[in-house]
């Protein structure tokens, strides 16, 4: 019964692609001609990032991003019915052996990935690691899309920790000898009281978050970014990095700021992958 409220949303998912395609064509139209959807915040961050580029550029850059941006939330609406042959046709993993190498080798993993690419498509990752996967994600303050949320990123397999109990749920994982693969966004804009790193990231001094460092060093677990690669409209490409595979002899610094790099190269191959609409550089050196 707990499925029936988000029947609006099966009816979609149950269309096929093509269908979802050209209606998040429509969709792009709207957002973008018509209701400007943050288009100033996208504009600002694509000047400071890019101030070499031309206006031209940019605002090819920000077209493709939003035409990204509404496949990205149909793809996901469309994970509520997608099969697993489906999946394996679009999301392509270039070097799990990597990830089973490590299993082998009983380590746990943090997959620093960040808002680029399909994020959200990591929710299939299950079907292709022998880990228990799980993923710390800020609760939503709409109890229904939050539901909707959880049901879309757990249907797989993924277990989702609330942010704040992250760590302690990792922990006893730890302790049942589980070895886990968790996901934690690191793109996240830090608040003035959070523990943060600053980094030159995109031309500019971009605040961290720090945490995703400091749990890998204390449970002793490998980091590793995940790279997209986007061939077409819902076909990407996976392919694993290692952060670092030695937490114990890493400082954070060196983590966050080998972390914003990889992120950083992803950014300036394909631009329009990640999420521009997000106020990233809200926080500066002179506010705090």
């Amino acid at each position: 019964m707990k499925y029936v409220k988000f029947i609006p949303f099966y009816f979609m998912a149950i269309l096929p692609f093509r269908t979802l395609y050209i209606i998040s064509d429509f969709t792009f139209i709207l957002v973008y001609h018509i209701i400007k959807y943050r288009r100033e915040v996208v504009s600002t961050n694509l000047e400071r990032a890019f101030p070499d580029k031309s206006k031209t550029e940019r605002i090819r850059i920000e077209k493709r991003f939003y035409k990204h941006l509404c496949d990205v939330f149909f793809e996901t609406i469309k994970s509520l019915t997608i099969s697993g042959t489906q999946i394996d046709k679009r999301f392509i993993i270039k070097n799990s052996k990597m990830i089973e190498e490590l299993y082998a080798q009983n380590r746990s993993v943090i997959l620093y990935a960040a808002h680029y690419g399909n994020w959200e498509w990591l929710g299939f990752l299950p079907l292709f690691i022998p880990y228990q996967a799980s993923a710390f994600y800020q609760k939503l303050s709409n109890k229904y899309f939050d539901d909707l949320m959880q049901l879309i990123r757990s249907r797989f397999g993924v277990i989702c920790f609330e942010s704040k109990d992250g760590y302690k749920k990792l922990v006893k994982l730890g302790n049942e000898k589980k070895p886990t693969f968790n996901y934690i966004i690191g793109d996240q804009s830090p608040t003035n009281n959070s523990s943060k790193h600053w980094v030159k990231f995109l031309n500019q001094e971009t605040a961290f978050l720090v945490g995703a460092d400091r749990i890998a060093k204390k449970l002793n677990n490998v980091i590793i970014f995940p790279t997209f690669l986007k061939h077409k409209r819902g076909k990407y490409e996976l392919e694993f990095s290692f952060v670092t595979s030695t937490p114990n002899g890493t400082v954070s610094s060196e983590v966050i700021e080998a972390y914003s790099r990889m992120l950083e190269e992803s950014i300036l191959k394909s631009p329009e992958l990640w999420l521009w609409s997000h106020r990233r550089w809200k926080l500066t050196r002179t506010n705090m």
